[in-house]
């Protein structure tokens, strides 16, 4: 492999300074012949998509390979070099193996509920199998597992609302195993129901999380929960209220109110302390690529922009046990020629993107 020069302003360190790439790796001690790539600009560790689904699609499930390729390389071209997979219906290994798509961390599949949750995405047990099952999806994934863990109960007719899918007890211990194995534990959950279960169990990340009330934030920041807030995703939930509201008025109108508090509850988890990271969501509703519409979001919701940039590139890399731009450490790297803690606009222009040591060839 041809070793690599590029200077520029290094992020988080804001120091200008020359690096080298060889062998896919970063390091600052000098390479003779190297051929340099980029002699100025802002230089950060690529950017993580925590909550993305490759092998899905808003066209449905996605087993081809080379469509799971597309996705990833979607995501690879806005800045997003590191993945985590939050539960694929499909195998999706086959991106793992190719040094030209981004790095994948894999949940497994879903692990729902019977009649609770979006039809043939999960692995549909009821509660007295779910330690069983989360034994299997931790062999399935790459220490992580995603339990989809609340969802609208219609067996209330025209007052069904969201409510919390495993009772307490045996989510304490479908969590306490995953931890045994050395697998850490990702919910989803849309609202407020299913939430102190949840925390008192010692889950490892909270998807979406537009239902995290005040009163919860102290405890979520002590345990060192995450929050993974996908506000894009959040962005579509009056289209659920829409489709639901004839004859799920009540759970409709929750809905509504969740996003209407989603940018309030968001920043106030911030404030309180509680470690925030950047996922889309994309592969539902939405297309893969969208990272920087969710920095913009979370910007939007009033959390500092220097602050979202961390968490969506150096402090998400670390989250998941990937190194930022030190020494040795892998080479997955985005340019840019403005600073995007200052500039956000820039993060939709790259000067140039770098994946294991590799120019990606759809960036001019």
């Amino acid at each position: 492999m041809t070793a690599l020069h590029l200077r520029g302003v290094f992020l988080p360190e804001e120091q200008e300074r020359d690096a080298w790439v060889i062998d896919g790796r970063l390091t600052f001690e000098r390479v003779a012949g190297a051929e340099t790539i980029c002699r100025r600009g802002w230089i950060l560790p690529g950017f993580v998509d925590a909550h993305c689904h490759i092998g899905l699609s808003p066209a449905g499930h996605e087993p081809d390979p080379a469509g799971q390729a597309r996705q990833a390389e979607a995501n690879r071209d806005a800045g997003a070099l590191l993945l985590r997979d939050a539960g694929s219906p499909v195998d999706n290994s086959s991106v793992q193996q190719r040094d030209d798509l981004p790095r994948l961390v894999r949940a497994g599949r879903h692990i729902a509920r019977p009649h609770r949750y979006i039809r043939h995405l999960g692995v549909e047990v009821e509660p007295d199998q779910l330690v069983a099952e989360v034994e299997r999806q931790a062999k399935r994934g790459d220490g992580w597992v995603k339990l989809a863990a609340d969802w609208i109960d219609r067996s209330s007719g025209e007052r069904s609302d969201l409510a919390p899918v495993w009772p307490d007890d045996v989510l304490a211990a479908a969590v306490s195993r995953a931890h045994e194995l050395g697998t850490r534990v990702a919910a989803h959950v849309f609202g407020e129901a299913a939430l102190p279960g949840l925390i008192n169990a010692g889950l490892d990340s909270i998807e979406h999380g537009t239902g995290l009330t005040e009163d919860l934030l102290d405890e979520v920041a002590r345990r060192g929960i995450a929050v993974v807030p996908t506000l894009i995703n959040i962005d579509t939930f009056d289209e659920i209220a829409v489709r639901g509201e004839a004859r799920y008025p009540v759970y409709s109108a929750h809905m509504r109110s969740l996003l209407a508090t989603s940018r309030q509850r968001i920043r106030a988890a911030y404030e309180a302390g509680v470690p925030i990271y950047t996922g889309t969501d994309a592969g539902g509703s939405l297309e893969h690529g969208r990272i920087r519409d969710e920095i913009t979001a979370l910007v939007g919701a009033g959390i500092p922009q220097r602050e979202v940039i961390a968490q969506a590139s150096w402090r998400a890399r670390e989250w998941l046990g990937f190194r930022g731009l030190v020494e040795g450490a892998e080479a997955d790297l985005v340019v840019y020629d403005a600073d995007p803690t200052v500039e956000l606009s820039t993060l939709f222009d790259p000067r140039l993107v770098l994946l294991r040591g590799l120019l990606s060839t759809s960036i001019g």
